[in-house]
């Protein structure tokens, strides 16, 4: 088969490979769109740094060069495992236990031997990938695999919602409208009925959160922090959710949540923020963070968000081969000039 293959720091080969082996549980999928992110983009631009080129990841067991692709949709091509053959899916990619303290506790998403399929297993920039059973599901009558394609991504971003603690009537300030921001802010939707303030630079992305439902939208090049307090009456907002991991975003998101607030970091900031512990503590500041997301509890409901028809058709940036995955994907992606989702077809 013809996948991408990932050989280190801006090597990403175009090969023929053999079809995945099958292990217990997994089916064979043949891919039919396949979503890249900003964690793909950083792999290929200074990784390794989740693939294990290097290291034998202790728990998919696999070491050296390796097919990415984390964001898939395909088709069930063998029927084993309870899913016929013919079966569209889209894939939670992340892949658990299930028998540790973390899943026992329905955290799948930090489960002792977790790993990705596309970061730490092969994925699906190819036209097959092995995925297990119980990282999938089907992908509802009517739904494009256009939109579908977007479904993991939504799912950590709906996580992320959840895991702000969001309340009804709270205010909200989310700092960042690309795509992992976009993805918070409909989650947040479906789950909370909320005061959501967004923030980022003047442009297409405010306005694509205004599309979504976002109460108002702030420039990011005015005093943000003085804006939002005169905005909450001097109190601040209730969540703060830091989605853009842009350099002081972090302090700002510190600075405008009100005392007894909560900050959930969302965006990885290249560059360690400086943080006042000390008027945290006497803020009683709660800060949290998210990772990846619960597939029992997100994937369907990110889909069935998907199927009410709003959110891909304002998110779809392109849809590109996979010969051109390095020079009309990854490197637009690196060279920040992406608003929105990039979707591969390998066939």
């Amino acid at each position: 088969m013809k996948a991408a293959v990932y050989h280190g720091t801006r090597d990403i080969r175009i090969e023929r490979v053999p079809l995945p082996e099958l292990r217990a549980g997994e089916v064979l999928v043949a891919v039919r769109r396949s979503g890249i992110c900003g964690t793909d983009a950083t792999e290929w631009a200074a990784g390794p740094v989740m693939v294990p080129l290097h290291r034998r990841h202790p728990a998919s067991g696999h070491l050296g060069p390796m097919i990415p692709g984390h964001e898939f949709v395909g088709e069930v091509v063998d029927g084993r495992a309870g899913l016929p053959a013919g079966t569209l899916v889209a894939a939670g990619a992340g892949v658990w236990c299930g028998r540790c303290d973390r899943c026992a506790l329905g955290r799948t998403n930090i489960c002792r031997g977790y790993y990705t399929l596309g970061l730490n297993a092969p994925g699906g920039l190819a036209e097959y990938v092995a995925a297990p059973v119980k990282t999938l599901r089907p992908i509802p009558d009517g739904l494009s695999v256009d939109a579908a394609g977007m479904a993991q991504p939504l799912a950590v971003g709906l996580h992320a919602a959840r895991r702000a603690g969001v309340r009804d009537g709270d205010s909200v300030v989310i700092i960042g409208a690309g795509a992992i921001g976009t993805f918070v802010l409909a989650g947040l939707g479906h789950l909370r009925r909320a005061d959501v303030t967004v923030i980022d630079l003047p442009g297409p992305k405010l306005e694509r959160a205004a599309k979504l439902g976002a109460t108002r939208t702030l420039p990011a090049r005015q005093d943000v922090v003085e804006a939002v307090l005169a905005g909450t009456a001097g109190r601040g907002a209730d969540v703060v959710i830091e989605a853009s991991g842009a350099p002081g975003q972090f302090e700002n998101a510190l600075r405008m949540v009100t005392t007894g607030g909560r900050v959930l970091a969302v965006g990885l900031p290249k560059d360690n923020p400086t943080v006042d512990l000390f008027a945290l503590a006497l803020r009683e500041i709660t800060v949290d963070s998210t990772v990846a997301h619960v597939c029992d509890t997100d994937l369907g409901t990110a889909l069935d968000i998907l199927s009410e028809g709003t959110l891909a058709p304002l998110l779809l940036h392109s849809l590109i081969t996979l010969e051109d995955l390095v020079a009309h994907g990854l490197e637009p992606l690196v060279a920040g000039q992406v608003d929105g989702k990039i979707l591969v077809t390998p066939t």
